[in-house]
This record gives C-alpha cells, sequence and structure tokens, in this order.
C-alpha cells in the first residue's frame, strides 16, 4: 500500500506546475514558500472591459491549491489566490470556495493551515 500523497498545484497565468508531498504539512511549507515568491511578481494594472473597470484587487493572478491525500477524488481541498495588487486570500473547497477569515495577526497561509488541521 502507498502512502498518502498531497497535490499541490501553482497556477499562474497559462502556467501549470504540480508538485507531489508525503504529508499536509510538507504541501503546506511549498505553498507558502511559492506564494511568498508569487506576491511580488504578479502585479497587475488595471483592466478594462466595455465601461467595467476591474482593479488589481479584484483579479486571481495567481492560484495555488492542496488537494489530498491523494487518490482519484482527493477529501481535502483548499489554497490560496495571489491578487494582482500582490494581497492573498485563503480558501476551502474546490467547486463552491468558501473564504477562510484570518484571525489577528494570521496571514492568509497560517490560516489555510488552521483550518486544514496541519501540525506546524
Amino acid at each position: 500500500m502507498s502512502s498518502p500523497r498531497w497535490n499541490l498545484t501553482v497556477r499562474v497565468g497559462s502556467k501549470v506546475d504540480h508538485q507531489h508531498f508525503a504529508t499536509l504539512d510538507e504541501a503546506l511549507a511549498a505553498l507558502e514558500e511559492r506564494a511568498g515568491q508569487l506576491t511580488g511578481e504578479v502585479a497587475r494594472s488595471e483592466v478594462r472591459f466595455f465601461r467595467r473597470r476591474i482593479e488589481p484587487v479584484e483579479q486571481v493572478a495567481a492560484r495555488l491549491e492542496v488537494a489530498g491525500p491523494g487518490g482519484f477524488r482527493p477529501s481535502v481541498h483548499g489554497g490560496l489566490d495571489v491578487r494582482g495588487d500582490g494581497s492573498a486570500e485563503a480558501y476551502t473547497g474546490r467547486v463552491r470556495r468558501s473564504l477562510i477569515e484570518p484571525r489577528r495577526g494570521e496571514s492568509p497561509a497560517a490560516a489555510l493551515r488552521r483550518r486544514l488541521g496541519a501540525t506546524t
């Protein structure tokens, strides 16, 4: 029997990267590190679409998702959306996303870690 497998999927524009980890803690550590790198790299400017203005904070510039443990239908889904202004939001779910409200002084990545029940 193989060990549980956790998947990290990082989407930035049309680029998609997949990584696999043995534990949820390892996957979340990688997610946190990559999100930190992307925060400075994904700056967006305002977009105009007909009469509508889409501000950078309204644009998802990168999406980092954790799913596991392995198998065809992982039981845990969650991630971070990095916005065009460099801010981030944590969520759980895949199709129906529920935002995770960070506690005072808590980063979005720490809020995701708390919600998913990771140990570190």
